[in-house]
């Protein structure tokens, strides 16, 4: 999963609850026939038009699942419902491409183990207590990762099983040499590592 997976996953479980069927407005599902439709301004009978089309076109299991997530709204506090508005609102924003990502996190979310979902849900509270400062750094190094060619990418994945399969002893050494290691000795490393990739 990317960086922006897990945060693009819990988005929109708060966002798809109740995107697309005017729940997110605190709107029920229409019903197969609506009732005193003559009672209400032009506007609202517009909107309840609507609604009954929409509801026309659903699927057993889509008004099923509209149903469900009505349901889940009215047990939502106004404080959730006020951040489901914006979550619907952000989504809105975003370019097609972006929707289209955050859909497929969305269903891989879904297709996951029980088991996963709830490990995956820890690692991202884990992630968001982490310090501010951590993040940070944590997001550089994945950036630098994915500006890799695969080539680098493979390297990186080979020391990092010889450095898995090394003793604590050995690790420490190495640990050692480069504190004791003189900064401009550090420096020139860098370059020459720098080089490599612009060579490749």
């Amino acid at each position: 999963m990317t960086r922006r997976g897990l945060p693009a996953l819990l988005l929109l479980g708060a966002l798809l609850a109740l995107v697309d069927l005017h729940v997110a407005w605190g709107q029920p599902p229409s019903p197969p026939a609506i009732q005193g439709l003559d009672k209400l301004t032009p506007e609202e009978r517009a909107i309840a038009e609507r609604n009954l089309e929409r509801w026309q076109r659903l699927t057993p299991e889509q008004r099923a699942r509209a149903l469900e997530n009505y349901r889940q709204w009215r047990s939502m506090t106004p404080e959730e419902r006020e951040a489901a508005r914006q979550n619907y609102r952000r989504f809105r924003q975003l370019t097609p491409d972006q929707r289209a990502q955050i859909l497929k996190d969305f269903q891989r979310w879904n297709e996951l183990p029980k088991e996963r979902q709830q490990e995956l849900q820890k690692a991202y509270e884990r992630w968001q207590q982490l310090p501010q400062e951590r993040r940070d750094r944590i997001q550089h190094r994945l950036g630098q990762w994915e500006s890799m060619t695969p080539e680098e990418r493979d390297r990186v994945l080979r020391n990092q099983e010889r450095w898995r399969q090394m003793s604590p002893e050995q690790r420490e050494q190495i640990r050692e040499r480069w504190r004791q290691m003189p900064p401009e000795e550090r420096e020139r490393l860098r370059q020459q590592r720098q080089q490599h990739r612009g060579l490749q």
